[in-house]
């Protein structure tokens, strides 16, 4: 399995989903994609060395383009982006099945507009739209900061936003 964790978190790279998440779910390194960090270099710099692990830092595109040498790979992958929005694109829009079907959504700040589901688990319309053609697309979405601190399964949340 080239995919070992699927996550949607708005920090994307950082110590807790290197140490903590890698206990429950193994790899060997990390993708993250999202455009504006892969086409910022200072962004892209930070992000690769913030893990200690071999990190890619990918456009929506070149995810897509170089989606099927990950699966082929026989290094285990976290597969992170920052919003539900653009995993939503990956999953569902480009098809990709990644050979797990659970997507852990982290921390989502609170912002305007945003509904407050969890401490620092706050969603938009937009981005509930996008987490319920994930669901509908086969995968559960459960929301969980650390595997020990899950506060539920999207089906818990969905009715506030009009599903």
């Amino acid at each position: 399995m080239a995919i070992s964790f699927v996550r949607v978190d708005d920090r994307m790279i950082h110590g807790q989903t290197c140490t903590r998440w890698a206990l429950e779910y193994p790899c060997d390194g990390l993708i993250a994609v999202n455009d504006r960090a892969a086409s910022t270099p200072v962004l892209k710099a930070a992000y690769k060395s913030a893990s200690g692990k071999k990190t890619f830092v990918w456009t929506l595109d070149e995810f897509k383009e170089k989606c099927q040498k990950v699966l082929d790979s026989k290094d285990r992958y976290f597969l992170i982006t920052k919003d539900p929005i653009d995993m939503a694109k990956i999953l569902v829009e480009n098809g990709f099945k990644p050979g797990i079907n659970k997507v852990i959504i982290g921390p989502c700040n609170d912002r305007p507009g945003a509904t407050k589901l969890g401490n620092n688990q706050s969603i938009t319309q937009e981005e509930a739209d996008a987490l319920e053609r994930i669901m509908k697309a086969g995968f559960d979405v459960e929301f969980a900061l650390l595997k020990e601190e899950a506060i539920g399964n999207w089906t818990k949340f969905r009715g506030q936003f009009g599903f």
